[in-house]
């Protein structure tokens, strides 16, 4: 399918009390309570990535994900900087102790990608491990998945104007302060150095089996709201609400050459 430029809209306020969001967002919620149920009964175990550049909106989407989930079988993963032991071992070995069980969702912010973003722009890693993970990352992935675990990709894209706009916001908002730090300082100043780290991740690691699904995320509400829709429609729940699980395709949709040669990327 060929898709117009997408042309992004009005950015709203998170906190101008929108009723229309909030009753939106609570049934979208009450969705995700009764997939969780039939994940728990039938014991399945899913696996949802966030990646995205600063600012994009993971924190806050993941908040709304799980906000109303039981703690027991929800766990979000947010790793820190790598330790010693952990920059000699496998690549990958620090985040499999974090894959879930049966009848878990596990929702990454922030994943093995880590790699193919930060560490690849700042020169955290060298360009032979950053090749030998963009070789290795799907086949690992498709090993998780033929073990049982559904993996689901998001990439939360943003424009330059509206992330130096959410930047600037944390620096000043004293609840949000604890965001900053030296690599998001520097995002603006290597805007499109993550930009082409960012193509060529999503262009060699998006697959069939493991596709990178990619949100328009300049606008909060609309982030949230329709990632939860994309989360309902892929996670099977012969109980839940079909029509709710329809996201708007200009705002959440699968990668694919096409868009990217099409300008559906914020550059």
């Amino acid at each position: 399918m060929t898709r117009k430029k997408h042309k992004r809209g009005p950015v709203r306020d998170d906190d101008d009390g929108d009723e229309a969001y909030e009753a939106t967002l609570r049934t979208l919620q009450i969705e995700l309570v009764k997939t969780q149920r039939h994940i728990i009964r039938h014991g399945h175990k899913v696996l949802i990535l966030f990646e995205g550049r600063d600012g994009s909106g993971k924190d806050g989407t993941i908040k709304r994900i799980v906000e109303h989930l039981s703690p027991r079988e929800t766990r979000v993963v947010a790793l820190g900087k790598p330790s010693d032991r952990d920059q000699t071992s496998w690549y990958f070995q620090r985040y499999v102790r974090y894959l879930p069980a049966a009848q878990e969702m596990i929702l990454f912010n922030r994943s093995w990608y880590n790699r193919a973003g930060v560490e690849h722009v700042m020169g955290y890693c060298t360009g032979s491990e950053y090749e030998a993970f963009l070789e290795s990352v799907v086949p690992f992935e498709h090993m998780l998945i033929e073990s049982g675990i559904q993996i689901i990709k998001y990439y939360l894209d943003i424009g330059r104007k509206e992330q130096k706009k959410r930047l600037d916001d944390r620096r000043t908002d004293p609840l949000k302060q604890w965001k900053v730090s030296p690599v998001d300082r520097a995002a603006l100043k290597h805007w499109e150095a993550y930009t082409e780290a960012r193509d060529e991740m999503l262009r060699r690691t998006s697959s069939p089996l493991s596709p990178w699904i990619v949100v328009h995320a300049d606008d909060k509400r609309s982030t949230r709201l329709n990632v939860i829709r994309d989360m309902l429609a892929r996670i099977h729940c012969p109980d839940g609400d079909k029509h709710l699980a329809m996201p708007d395709r200009e705002v959440v949709f699968p990668y694919d050459t096409a868009t990217a040669k099409a300008g559906w990327l914020a550059k």
